[in-house]
């Protein structure tokens, strides 16, 4: 067991002590979703310390269950010098718990600090707060009636199963006739073609669908397009990574379609303007989601060989008798009709298409290896003239005067292999037309960045770094950059180098450099996109620029 360290020993002595009374534990929240199986990801241990005077939590952690007892030492400390508001710093005049193992071990670590560590068998305050948490998540509606929890799941594998998303665009609309409760006819869009996300939207409505289309299209800003996104009156189905697997969703090449079949979890729920995002269904929703979905199933299962063979989605309709159960009664049938509107798709597709040329540029972050090393400097020129004459490096040469210190460079060092394949692609897109640098910001998190950027051929930037708009170091950097500019008259380079894990890495030795690429340097005025933005992808709000 370790003690805690001297110094901290002293700064926790210097705190004010009271003579409150602190309860503290360690307790499972898995216990609240016993009755939910979906729930389960809401598990794991909660860490509470309450002041037993003054009835107040000073301190709550949720951790893993796999994390040891030095957790709730570690939260104590919290509640001891940051407690939550309106608390203030203060150590209590004694502790209670109801395990016998934290009683010794915070005897052990917390000695010298003049606290009483006792043992009881039941902690009122903690057990009323965990008792009003139980009501709490007992009241909470399931996320699926359970009547129809199986059916939904099995039907949602189905799908998964047949994937029309490989044939059918999120454009290509399937129109379908329920005719139950409250809901005439459903608006069907798939996800999945561009293996970012997949899943059924049922619009309510078709204005709704529409003015969603129109919106997303428009994107003027990522604020507009969240705006966008609560306002569609439609039911879901969205497929999401099981919580049990080891799929890394940050990969950048992640897609669930190469999961198996038991990793993927089916997530239902409903999206309206004034309800927003609602992770549940009601029974009468239940209903017309199954039996919507089990038309759906049946209506690929026979035409979806002739739409995969047709440019455009043809013209077709068919109705089904879709069996569900009702309580106790005998199961009761939905005759389901389901159409094909080609005319819509082409109106939806129109939407996209500008009467002017649009000659926004595409922006990528997939030319440069990640983890690679990334610096604004300056290359001699008497390196700058060693680099041309050397037939081991490729040189995108430009004719310019050599003026000032050197040549104004971006160094991107990675490993041999990698920079290699970049040099190619390079070459393959006709080479770097020039190097600029943008703002950008994050407004979930309210960061704002430099961003680095090389423009291609065919009109695509891509991102080189993401500087922090603030940091000192870059900072200094960008304007030493701007000031060898004027001295080249706007004349730059990059340099691809290897050795990022070797002796070299930041200084790259001559044999080290692969490529130069000379150039020329855009303001962010000329480059003419304006700060850049992250926007989140519409269901699992995935970031990228």
């Amino acid at each position: 067991m370790s003690n805690l360290p001297t110094n901290t020993l002293r700064r926790l002595k210097k705190i004010p002590q009271t003579s409150s009374v602190w309860e503290g534990d360690r307790r499972s929240l898995t216990a609240l979703n016993n009755d939910e199986p979906d729930r389960g990801s809401e598990g794991g241990d909660c860490i509470l310390w309450v002041d037993g005077s003054e009835g107040m939590v000073r301190a709550m952690e949720i951790i893993s269950p796999e994390i040891g007892v030095e957790a709730i030492a570690r939260t104590l400390l919290r509640a001891i010098e940051s407690p939550q508001s309106p608390g203030r710093p203060a150590r209590p005049k004694k502790i209670v718990v109801r395990d016998r193992e934290v009683q010794f071990f915070l005897r052990g670590a917390l000695q010298n600090l003049d606290i009483a560590i006792d043992y009881v068998p039941e902690l009122p305050i903690i057990d009323e707060l965990f008792r009003s948490f139980s009501e709490f998540q007992n009241a909470r509606p399931p996320r699926l009636p359970p009547q129809y929890a199986k059916l939904l799941r099995e039907v949602a594998e189905e799908i998964w199963q047949l994937a029309p998303w490989e044939y059918l665009e999120d454009c290509d609309i399937l129109a379908l006739e329920v005719n139950y409760g409250d809901i005439e006819t459903l608006y069907v869009s798939l996800l999945g073609m561009l293996e970012q996300e997949y899943g059924v939207l049922l619009y309510r409505t078709l204005s709704s669908l529409k003015r969603f289309r129109a919106s997303a299209i428009e994107q003027k800003s990522m604020e507009a397009l969240e705006s966008a996104f609560l306002s569609q009156d439609c039911l879901f189905l969205n497929y999401e990574v099981d919580e049990d697997s080891d799929f890394d969703l940050d990969d950048e090449d992640a897609n669930l379609a190469d999961l198996p079949s038991d990793e993927i979890m089916p997530v239902f729920g409903s999206l309206h303007p004034y309800e927003g995002l609602r992770p549940f269904l009601d029974e009468e929703e239940a209903i017309v989601v199954y039996s919507s979905l089990k038309a759906l199933v049946r209506f690929c299962e026979e035409y979806g060989d002739l739409m995969e063979d047709e440019d455009r989605i043809p013209a077709l309709n068919k109705r089904y008798g879709i069996e569900f159960p009702i309580g106790d009664s005998p199961s009761k049938t939905l005759d389901i009709g389901v159409t094909t509107l080609p005319e819509l798709t082409d109106e939806l597709l129109d939407m996209g298409d500008d009467d002017e040329e649009d000659d926004t540029p595409e922006i990528r972050d997939d030319l440069f290896p990640d983890n690679s090393f990334v610096s604004i400097g300056v290359l001699p020129w008497s390196t700058v003239t060693k680099i041309r004459a050397n037939p081991r490096a490729y040189n995108q040469a430009r004719d310019f005067p050599e003026e000032g210190e050197g040549l104004p460079i971006i160094l991107i060092q990675t490993s041999r292999p990698k920079a290699k394949e970049a040099i190619v692609r390079i070459q393959n897109e006709g080479g770097i037309e020039a190097i600029a640098f943008t703002p950008g910001e994050d407004p979930l998190a309210e960061n704002h960045y430099d961003l680095g950027l090389v423009k291609m051929g065919e009109n695509v930037l891509y991102v080189f770094s993401e500087f922090v708009a603030d940091d000192i170091t870059h900072l200094k950097a960008k304007k030493n950059w701007e000031r060898r500019l004027e001295k080249t008259n706007g004349h730059c380079g990059l340099v691809l180098a290897m050795g990022v894990t070797g002796a070299s890495r930041g200084d790259p030795k001559l044999k080290d450099m692969l490529a130069l690429f000379e150039t020329r340097a855009l303001d962010s005025e000329e480059l003419g996109i304006g700060t850049l933005q992250l926007i989140p992808q519409m269901m699992g709000f995935e970031m990228d620029w």
